[in-house]
């Protein structure tokens, strides 16, 4: 008898703990606006790690994004929670679930990504680049120069990276096939280092990003572009109309001071 009720009990707990289980992984994340982030007290900024937008410099954390971050701090009446994510697909996702409010990484206003992020004020200017071996890197064999040598040559670039429509756009415009390889496991740095290393011959990258690898990789060239000038912004969800309006604000608000222009100066000229 003492047995069964023990069956019983046991039974009834495993049950309520599955039923709780249930209910509790059905429960899904969604973004949130900024009355539920005021609510909460505190804005979630993904940004990512690189030499351009988030790095560590001796002691000190440095790069546009987070000096930026910093510059926002004085106009955003809530704390700040930064988080880092290489995988922009990764931060995208994020966005979706209401794991980040803002995504702070300099992405290109693309038609294509306007379809899933909501992007605020442009926040910086950039041009996208072939990564490729110097001459005295490359067997005697120069760099490309002509777009129409990228006919049935390998890309490699970031999944989910902006640079993809880009490089497609260009294949229409040679006429001609441009392979693309995404690769899910580096960013643009880890590319530009892989074609150095003579592991993959060709990546596409931000000028800037590329100007600043070459700084201590000088197998590389970074002159032939693969697109114009383009703006960059950072993006929050399309649920999130009124933080965007916030964060519309608190940048133009940054973008009006000294201390912009100095920090623009600082990672862009």
């Amino acid at each position: 008898m003492l047995k069964n009720k023990r069956f019983i009990i046991i039974s009834s707990c495993l049950l309520l703990i599955a039923i709780g289980w249930i209910i509790f992984s059905g429960k899904k994340q969604s973004p949130k606006d900024f009355a539920e982030i005021e609510k909460d007290g505190k804005l979630r900024i993904v940004t990512d790690y690189n030499s351009i937008g988030y790095y560590v410099s001796g002691d000190t954390i440095a790069g546009f994004n987070h000096d930026l971050i910093e510059l926002l701090k004085s106009h955003i009446p809530l704390s700040v929670e930064v988080l880092l994510e290489a995988n922009l697909s990764k931060s995208i996702e994020g966005l979706k679930t209401g794991k980040y409010d803002v995504l702070a990484r300099n992405i290109p206003i693309t038609s294509e990504l306007r379809e899933s992020l909501r992007f605020t004020k442009p926040v910086s200017q950039n041009r996208q680049v072939l990564i490729q071996r110097k001459k005295d890197f490359n067997d005697g064999i120069p760099p490309l120069r002509s777009h129409l040598d990228l006919a049935k040559k390998t890309l490699y670039v970031p999944t989910n990276s902006p640079a993809i429509l880009r490089i497609r756009n260009l294949s229409h415009e040679i006429g001609d096939t441009i392979f693309i390889k995404e690769d899910d496991t580096y960013g643009a740095e880890q590319l530009a280092m892989l074609v150095a290393s003579k592991d993959i011959d060709y990546a596409v990258c931000d000028e800037i990003v590329a100007s600043k690898v070459a700084e201590s990789i000088p197998e590389i060239d970074y002159a032939t572009l693969i697109g114009f000038t383009h703006l960059e912004a950072w993006a929050v969800s399309e649920k999130s109309p009124v933080l965007l309006d916030s964060m519309n604000v608190w940048i133009k608000q940054v973008k009006a001071t000294k201390e912009y222009e100095k920090l623009y100066r600082k990672y862009y000229k």
